[in-house]
């Protein structure tokens, strides 16, 4: 049995709305390699080889994302301990060194492999430190092997 993704709403839409881009972009590719097997002679095919390629990627990536919006939970307010930081949490870091503030979002390894942005995933450095704690906890993260280390405070959490 595949394992669950779990997902917040949010990340369950913005999954949704990668793969339709990726099913229009797989359309589009489509339409180039007909064109380029159209036109193709047997002498210059690097195009050709370079737009079956380019499907074949775009084909993989809705494979990847059909099969984890399959296999989607989302996280749902209820399912959370609003006082602590869990999945789907919008987490206000501040770092203790340089006294700056930022905002991330907290979400499963595979919703941060396809959204990017400003999200830390559970399994990150940072996202294992973070996982339960509260407003005011202080945490160390250590990177490079522990050769640099970043202290960050939980100023606030929010669902």
């Amino acid at each position: 049995m595949s394992r669950e993704v779990k997902l917040t709403q949010e990340g369950f839409e913005r999954l949704k709305r990668t793969l339709e881009q990726e099913q229009e972009r797989l359309a589009e590719a489509t339409r180039i390699l007909s064109e380029q097997m159209e036109a193709a002679d047997d002498l210059e095919d690097n195009g050709l080889e370079e737009a079956k390629r380019e499907k074949l990627n775009i084909e993989t990536r809705i494979e990847e994302l059909e099969d984890m919006l399959a296999r989607a939970k989302i996280i749902s307010p209820a399912d959370l301990k609003e006082e602590s930081v869990n999945l789907g949490a919008y987490v206000t870091l501040e770092d203790e060194k340089t006294g700056k503030q930022m905002k991330v979002q907290l979400v499963s390894a595979s919703e941060a492999k396809v959204l990017g942005q400003k999200i830390v995933s559970e399994d990150s450095p940072v996202g294992t430190q973070l996982m339960g704690r509260k407003a005011g906890d202080s945490f160390v993260v250590n990177l490079d092997e522990g050769k640099r280390q970043l202290k960050y405070k939980v100023v606030g959490i929010e669902y």
